[in-house]
């Protein structure tokens, strides 16, 4: 194989569904935050569509991945059932047991009944999730409905999950459906990848592949033809990039190139090698032919156990350079003008770009203080730690000269940072800033009120119903997942939020949680404008 000519452990671009490839973007991240939702909201229906291949199996698989250990889930793959067939399977999927005699609605449905009965009386939680959903008979519809009629006077017994093809939704705008579609609790359309994404996705499956960080084999502007042609939809993807590396090999060549991409273009499309005029035309029924049997490949048997399932692994972020403490004989670096000598006035800065001028009498970085804004004191070993805070912040320096001097970073990316002072902004590299700067920083946030300490499901008060409603707003759903106390609804989506952000997921609320639950909610100024790890 080609692969080995390249650097590679295997082929990165198999159609075939691998765990270990797992990519999670930021509209997948909010499909899967809605369906969470959802399920930890209780009864009702969850409704999750998308064009073919755009990675509904890849939420899919993450749901069953993290969702609640108390929690039974029946999974319905080929909805081309009658009423009657569905039920059956349902109770085979929960080990209902019946007698081949009891097939008819009444008796399948007072067993199904009595299952969810038992269920709830034992604290666990029932799941109906139906894949390919777009294929199910009017009449199954109406069945499906009336399942969520099975209830105790304060809690729906049943939560259905339907998956499938935007034909869905238009099935259930059907006034005969409107029932239905108004116990939809949450929903969500999921769209194919954007330009950056596809970016990522393709990096993404390289490095688990096992290509060097520093190794290229798709540029910038293949990159953009691939996005172009397959639309973002990853499965169209996989299939050119896997034909571009095979055609690539072939020539001995080192890196794919636009005349490679137009070679796969024609062989994979069946279509002439102009990148505009299928940028122009409407692929959807080429891509449903050609992922037919793609599907097959993927299907839900193939799925590790959650116990198995490894991780999702987060696109790759370029390394930012390592923080150098200063030496006796450091590197020559020139005097910047934006060199702040007094920390006050560099903390003054900060709160100029933070447009918190009127708190600047008030804040006391030496003092521990649990007003609002708050001053916080912390040190990172390297740039991208300090990117995983996404702040606007004031850096120490230790001059060549040996002397003590201040930054205002009020932007960075992997390369330079934008410092402050006044109406002056200058870019300067990482590697040059680097070499001065002593990985202490200043960070000034605005802490909900009545927080004091980080805390947990151990907590009761205020702070839990603070937490449900920015979780409801992020979420853009109307209930709360936990009012008083915490309950586990709340606690798995604390845990999912921290894994989707690269935080640590152990239900800690703290520091970098709540900063990053104030930038995803759009409530702070970021220091990273691109940041890729997005999460809904």
């Amino acid at each position: 194989m080609y692969h080995s000519y390249f650097g590679l452990k295997e082929a990165p671009f198999s159609i075939a569904v691998n765990p270990r490839y797992l990519f999670m973007s930021a509209r997948h991240r909010d499909a899967l935050a809605h369906l969470l939702y959802g399920v930890g909201v209780g009864g009702g229906f969850i409704l999750l569509t998308g064009e073919v291949g755009t990675g509904k199996t890849t939420v899919n698989r993450s749901l069953l991945e993290q969702i609640p250990d108390n929690t039974d889930i029946a999974l319905i793959l080929n909805p081309a059932l009658n009423a009657i067939e569905l039920l059956a399977t349902v109770c085979d999927e929960l080990g209902i047991d019946y007698d081949s005699g009891e097939q008819s609605l009444k008796a399948l449905t007072d067993k199904l009944h009595q299952f969810l009965l038992s269920n709830y009386a034992n604290g666990r939680n029932t799941v109906l999730l139906i894949d390919e959903a777009q294929h199910l008979q009017f009449e199954v519809l109406e069945q499906i409905r009336l399942l969520t009629n099975l209830e105790t006077n304060t809690k729906k017994l049943l939560q259905i999950i339907l998956v499938g093809q935007p034909e869905l939704r238009t099935l259930l705008h059907k006034p005969e459906l409107r029932q239905l579609a108004q116990r939809i609790t949450a929903r969500y359309q999921l769209k194919p990848l954007n330009l950056a994404e596809t970016d990522a996705y393709i990096r993404h499956r390289l490095q688990v592949a096992g290509l060097p960080a520093n190794q290229t084999l798709f540029p910038k502007k293949v990159v953009k033809g691939i996005h172009t042609v397959s639309r973002g939809v990853p499965r169209i993807i996989n299939v050119l990039c896997d034909r571009m590396l095979l055609g690539t090999y072939g020539k001995n060549k080192t890196i794919v190139d636009r005349a490679m991409l137009k070679q796969a273009i024609t062989e994979v499309m069946g279509e002439e090698d102009d990148i505009e005029l299928h940028a122009a035309k409407n692929f959807w029924p080429i891509i449903a032919s050609l992922v037919a049997a793609m599907f097959i490949a993927s299907a839900w048997w193939m799925w590790p156990k959650p116990s198995e399932a490894p991780s999702p692994v987060a696109p790759a972020v370029v390394a930012a350079p390592e923080i150098k403490e200063p030496t006796i004989a450091p590197a020559p670096v020139t005097a910047e003008p934006l060199w702040i000598n007094n920390e006050q006035q560099a903390i003054n800065e900060l709160l100029t770009a933070l447009n918190l001028e009127s708190t600047k009498p008030s804040i006391d970085c030496n003092k521990k203080d649990y007003s609002s804004p708050r001053c916080e004191r912390l040190t990172v070993k390297t740039w991208q730690e300090l990117m995983a805070y996404n702040r606007p912040v004031v850096l120490s320096l230790i001059t060549p000269a040996k002397m003590q001097a201040y930054a205002t970073l009020v932007a960075m990316d992997n390369q330079q940072a934008t410092v402050q002072q006044g109406s002056i902004t200058s870019d300067i590299p990482l590697s040059r800033i680097g070499e001065i700067w002593t990985g202490d920083f200043i960070l000034i946030w605005s802490p909900p009120p009545g927080y004091t300490e980080p805390f947990s499901e151990e907590y009761s008060g205020p702070m839990v119903q603070w937490l449900a409603q920015q979780f409801a707003e992020l979420d853009g759903q109307d209930s709360l997942l936990a009012e008083g106390s915490f309950n586990s609804a709340l606690m798995q989506r604390i845990k999912i939020f921290q894994k989707n952000n690269q935080l640590l997921d152990d239900g800690v609320v703290g520091l970098k949680t709540l900063l990053k639950l104030n930038e995803r909610l759009g409530n702070a100024k970021a220091l990273v404008i691109d940041n890729t790890a997005v999460e809904g």
